[in-house]
């Protein structure tokens, strides 16, 4: 039975890199270095970081699971996550660790494999990094980036929303979009 159990718990691992693997904000922040140089290695401690989150603590609410991949983000990768991925992203891994309690080793199977087939290529949803200044410990300078996440063709279920494509200017800046705040704005064109 112990083998079982084991099983059951390296399916909950393989889900919890899956979902994190196929998130589009966590890939533009590791791909742009959002966490610095070791931007990769915290991409895969994160996946450690939130297992070890839902083994402490077995009965989670939603909102928890959300606040604390924002707090990691934020705080590992200076990134708000704002492009409504962050919900989904813990429905998916909430609902792996039901699977997992239940020891339901089949829809735990069934479910990595789903969010496996349907990752995401990332071309550019909105994000905002925040990065200290080292001139002024006070003054955060901030961009925000407006990215779409194209699906690769794979099928979908309602738990990533269909983006919109975006062509090669999809992410032009003009003068007008750098505030005084430092924030950059990057539109799509119309």
């Amino acid at each position: 039975m112990a083998g079982a159990g084991d099983d059951a718990r390296s399916l909950f691992q393989a889900g919890i890199r899956a979902a994190l693997e196929a998130w589009p904000a966590l890939q533009i922040a590791v791909e742009n270095g959002f966490g610095g140089v070791h931007s990769q290695e915290k991409a895969e401690w994160l996946g450690g970081a939130v297992e070890d989150y839902f083994m402490r603590n077995a009965n989670l609410e939603l909102d928890e699971v959300e606040d604390f991949l924002g707090e990691l983000m934020t705080n590992e990768f200076d990134t708000v996550v704002e492009d409504g991925s962050l919900p989904q992203v813990s429905q998916q891994l909430q609902t792996m660790f039901h699977y997992f309690q239940r020891g339901d080793r089949t829809a735990l199977k069934e479910m990595v494999s789903h969010i496996t087939q349907r990752k995401y290529k990332v071309t550019a949803t909105t994000l905002r990094t925040a990065r200290q200044t080292e001139e002024d410990d006070d003054a955060d300078s901030v961009e925000e980036m407006e990215v779409t996440a194209m699906n690769d063709g794979a099928a979908t279920d309602g738990a990533c929303p269909q983006p919109e494509p975006s062509g090669p200017d999809a992410q032009t800046i003009k003068e007008e979009d750098i505030v005084e705040d430092g924030w950059t704005i990057v539109r799509r064109k119309k």
